[in-house]
């Protein structure tokens, strides 16, 4: 019997069709309570590496024979060994491919919809860090929204199309994950926007993206309409798609509202946040569908594996939006906020231009779940 290998690819697959997998996470203890592949039907066994240097024996009787197994760690070195006495033992096991940080980086197109005169529009879901970005495609070209750090995948993706990239627009600036909107515009030679009140002590050219601003994608005239829409930073800026999608970015999730505090400045944002969601969205037709630039949990998948929901059925289900009075909705996102996310403010720095970490700093910094919700 031979150890097998399982991509982050596929194991995505397992998770969006509601698979069983048992996982045998030997990363140490407090690495996987802070972040672990999660699905509906995932089951875990956490045992450290260093507790199996002397055999398997000991958790046999742990692993089912009636589920698949997959063994998980940091990079995939320590998986592979793992996986190897569990074999040597009779047991059938797959070990995950690149480990952690592979599933970090993986990233799942899944189309939301068609625009006006053939267009549409994509959704690539980074499962295991919770990130959703965006391409709109019309004729020939191409816009990509709150892209990654992982570039090669819009611009293939776009080239697959047979679509040129012509426009990279980050919502804010981010402090969760490393943007690859610049990259993306220097490669392609596209304009690269940035909300101008975010963009204050970047050290680079860019487009100020301001509310009220109109870019057109491809000579089938598909809009994307710039809404300000600060809390989440003082920058924060929504689009309207084809008059169908509301990209809320860090704004507005589909079972959360997004946390005020990433450049200390909750006191000040919270105020902001509460006009955008209950004035501005408000002002909005309750049948945009909502495409947040984050998931906080894998409930709230769709069964194709996106993250989308109307307006209108926010409005009456999200928490967020339904708080009775400012002092209770100043508490929700000033109080009890989660931990912040690894090495954001490494992060905001990269996407300042301020410093210029190296790939493998970059990955260790994006490590852990995207924690930009209040809840």
């Amino acid at each position: 019997m031979a150890v097998s290998v399982m991509t982050s690819k596929e194991v995505t697959k397992k998770i969006v069709n509601n698979e069983k997998l048992f996982i045998l996470d030997v990363r140490n203890e407090s690495d996987f309570q802070d972040w672990k592949i999660e699905g509906k039907n995932v089951e875990h066994l956490n045992i450290p590496y260093f507790e199996l240097l002397d055999g398997v024996e000991g958790i046999l009787d742990k692993i089912p024979a009636d589920k698949e197994v997959l063994v998980v760690c940091a990079k995939e070195g320590s998986s592979v060994l793992v996986a190897e006495m569990l074999v040597e033992q009779g047991v059938d096991v797959s070990y995950l491919e690149g480990g952690m940080k592979a599933w970090s980086e993986h990233l799942e197109p899944v189309k939301i919809g068609d625009l006006k005169d053939g267009g549409e529009i994509y959704q690539f879901v980074r499962i295991g860090k919770g990130c959703l970005s965006y391409v709109v495609i019309s004729g020939k070209e191409a816009a990509v929204i709150d892209a990654t750090r992982m570039t090669d995948v819009f611009i293939e993706f776009a080239k697959s199309k047979n679509a040129n990239i012509t426009h990279v627009l980050d919502t804010h600036l981010h402090a969760d994950h490393i943007s690859g909107g610049r990259e993306i515009a220097e490669q392609e030679n596209a304009a690269y926007w940035l909300p101008s009140k975010d963009a204050s002590e970047v050290t680079f050219a860019y487009e100020p993206l301001e509310g009220g601003k109109v870019i057109t994608i491809g000579n089938t005239a598909i809009d994307i309409h710039a809404l300000y829409s600060p809390g989440h930073t003082i920058g924060s800026t929504s689009f309207i798609v084809d008059e169908k999608y509301l990209l809320s970015g860090d704004i507005l999730f589909v079972d959360s509202i997004g946390r005020p505090d990433l450049a200390g400045l909750a006191h000040d944002w919270v105020g902001d946040l509460q006009e955008t969601l209950y004035s501005r969205y408000k002002k909005l037709s309750k049948e945009l569908t909502v495409l947040p630039a984050h998931f906080m949990m894998i409930d709230e998948l769709n069964e194709d594996g996106s993250v989308s929901e109307k307006l209108g059925t926010l409005f009456e289900n999200n928490h967020g939006l339904n708080v009775e009075n400012d002092e209770e909705f100043r508490r929700l996102v000033t109080e009890n906020l989660p931990p912040q996310p690894n090495a954001y403010q490494e992060i905001r720095e990269t996407n300042m231009g301020k410093i210029k970490p190296d790939l493998e700093k970059q990955r260790e910094m994006e490590i852990g779940p995207n924690r930009c919700a209040v809840r």
